[in-house]
C-alpha cells in the first residue's frame, strides 16, 4: 500500500479539531497546554508532508507511516511502552553515528549549531526514557508486592518471589537473544509487550483460581474484593482499568501521537536530508515539540503515579486488616513415640514445583533432634530416596521436583529407645509460576 501526502493529510485531520474531553480536566496543566501541543502536532504534519512532496514514502517508511494514521492503543500501559518504544527509536537516530553523511561531516557552523541543539534534544529524551523505566518498574513492583503482602510470610512466599525472579531472567534472557541475533528496536518492544501481556494473564490467573495458581489462592486471606476483580480482569477492555482509562488516557493518548509525529519527521528528515537540509524554522519547531513532550509526558507519569498509588486495586494486607487474619496460618504439632516415625505426603502436579518444609522440635531442658528424610514413589510403588536421612533439631528448606507424583517426608524417631518427639512444622507444594506458551495464551 502506497502512502501519499493526500491520505496522509486525510487519516491524520481526524486528530486535528475534535473538542478537549472532560477527563482533561482531571490532569493538572493538560488545558493550559493543550493548544500548544495541537498546534506543535500541525507543524509536525505539515513538515513531513513537505518531506513527502519532494520524495514519496520508502517501503521501509510505509509501516511508520500507517501507524501515525492509526489512532493510538486503547490500555494505557501499551501507551507507555510505544512512548518508551518511539523514543528509543528518536535515540538512535540522534546518535551520530546515524546521522546522515552529509550532516556528519559539519561544513558549516549553521551544521555545528544544529548539532549542538540534536545533543541537548538527546539528553531530555533519555532523562525521559530512564523516568519512563523507572516508572514502569516500580509500578509492576507494587502490584506484585501488594499481592504479594496477602501471602503467607514464610517459605511459600519466598519461594513464589524466587520464581518470579528466575521467571524475569528468562525473559531477560529471550529479550537479549533477540538483540544478538540482529533484532530491531521494534521487534524488541513487540517482544517486551508480548511479555508484559504474559505477566498479566499470570496475574489474572491467580485472581480467578485457574491452572496451577489455584493452590495459591487458598492462602490468600483477607483479601478485598476489589483487588481480586482488578488481577481477575486485568486484561480486560472494560474491567476495572476502563474508568481509569475514560479519566486519564486521553491525556496520554495525545502524547503517544505527538512522539510518533516526532518520530515520523525525524524518519523522514534523516532519509532525505542530501536534498533538504534540516533549516533553523524547521529545528526550532522540532525543539519546541520535544521539549513539550518530554516535560508533559514526565508530568504525567508523576499525576498516574499518585493516582494509582492512592488507588484501591493495590491496598495492602496490612491496610485490609488481612495481615492479622494471615498470622492465623500457625504451624502444625505433631508428636511422635520414641521407635515411630511420622510423614506427611504431597502430590505434586506440575514439573518444577517445589517442595518446601520448615520444622523445629519442642525442646525442654534436654537437647533433642530428629530423623528427616525424603522419598518419591512412583506410580509402581517403587520409592526414590530424593533428600538422604540425616538427625536434625531444626531444618528449613525446599526441593524443586523434576517429577510429578507422590512425595513423602518423613521424621524418623525409631532410634530412640525412651524419648518421644514434639515438632512443629509446616510444609507445603508451590506450584510453579511458569511462563505461559503462546500457542494457549488468550488474547490481549
Amino acid at each position: 500500500m502506497r502512502i501519499t501526502v493526500k491520505t496522509f493529510r486525510r487519516s491524520l485531520s481526524r486528530y486535528e479539531n475534535r473538542p478537549i474531553p472532560v477527563s482533561f480536566l482531571i490532569v493538572p496543566h493538560i488545558l493550559r497546554k493543550a493548544s500548544d501541543k495541537d498546534r506543535l502536532s500541525c507543524e509536525l504534519r505539515g513538515m513531513s508532508e513537505d518531506l513527502l512532496r519532494q520524495i514519496p514514502a520508502t517501503s521501509g517508511e510505509e509501516m511508520l507511516l500507517l501507524e501515525a494514521e492509526s489512532p493510538p492503543p486503547h490500555k494505557m500501559d501499551e501507551n507507555l511502552w510505544k512512548n518508551r518504544e518511539h523514543i528509543e527509536e528518536m535515540l538512535c537516530l540522534l546518535e551520530r553515528s546515524h546521522w546522515p553523511r552529509l550532516f556528519q561531516e559539519q561544513s558549516t557552523p549553521e551544521d555545528l549549531e544544529t548539532a549542538n541543539v540534536l545533543g541537548e534534544l538527546h539528553v531530555k529524551l533519555l532523562n525521559t526514557l530512564k523516568v519512563l523505566e523507572s516508572f514502569q518498574a516500580k509500578n509492576a513492583d507494587n502490584i506484585f508486592n501488594t499481592v504479594m503482602s496477602y501471602m503467607p510470610q514464610d517459605f511459600r512466599g519466598t519461594l513464589i518471589r524466587q520464581q518470579r525472579d528466575r521467571s524475569e531472567r528468562n525473559r531477560q534472557t529471550e529479550v537479549d537473544a533477540l538483540m544478538s541475533s540482529g533484532g530491531s528496536i521494534r521487534e524488541r518492544y513487540a517482544l517486551l509487550w508480548r511479555q508484559q501481556m504474559e505477566r498479566r494473564r499470570q496475574l489474572a490467573q491467580l485472581g480467578s483460581a485457574a491452572g496451577v495458581y489455584k493452590t495459591l489462592v487458598k492462602y490468600l486471606v483477607g483479601v478485598p474484593q476489589v483487588l481480586l476483580d482488578f488481577i481477575k480482569q486485568i486484561n480486560d477492555d472494560q474491567g476495572p482499568m476502563e474508568e481509569q482509562r475514560q479519566r486519564y488516557g486521553p491525556s496520554l493518548y495525545s502524547l503517544t501521537s505527538m512522539v510518533l509525529l516526532i518520530r515520523l519527521f525525524f524518519h523522514l528528515s534523516w532519509g532525505r536530508y542530501e536534498t533538504k537540509k534540516l533549516e533553523k524554522g524547521t529545528l526550532a519547531i522540532l525543539e519546541r515539540a520535544i521539549n513539550l513532550y518530554t516535560a508533559e509526558f514526565e508530568r504525567f507519569l508523576k499525576f498516574i503515579g499518585e493516582v494509582f498509588a492512592n488507588s484501591p486495586f493495590f491496598i495492602s494486607a496490612e491496610d485490609a486488616g488481612g495481615a492479622e487474619l494471615r498470622k492465623k496460618d500457625d504451624y502444625k504439632e505433631a508428636v511422635i513415640p520414641a521407635g515411630n516415625t511420622f510423614e506427611v505426603s504431597l502430590t505434586v502436579d506440575s514439573v518444577n514445583s517445589y517442595i518446601a518444609w520448615d520444622f523445629s522440635l519442642v525442646q525442654g531442658k534436654m537437647t533433642l533432634d530428629i530423623g528427616f528424610r525424603m522419598e518419591y514413589l512412583n506410580p509402581s510403588g517403587e520409592i526414590t530416596l530424593i533428600l538422604p536421612y540425616r538427625r536434625y533439631e531444626s531444618s528449613q528448606g525446599n526441593f524443586c521436583a523434576c517429577m510429578t507424583g507422590r512425595y513423602k517426608l518423613i521424621w524418623d524417631n525409631t532410634y530412640s529407645t525412651f524419648f518421644r518427639k514434639s515438632i512443629l512444622y509446616k510444609v507445603d507444594c508451590i506450584p510453579p509460576v511458569a511462563d505461559i506458551p503462546q500457542s494457549t495464551a488468550g488474547a490481549p
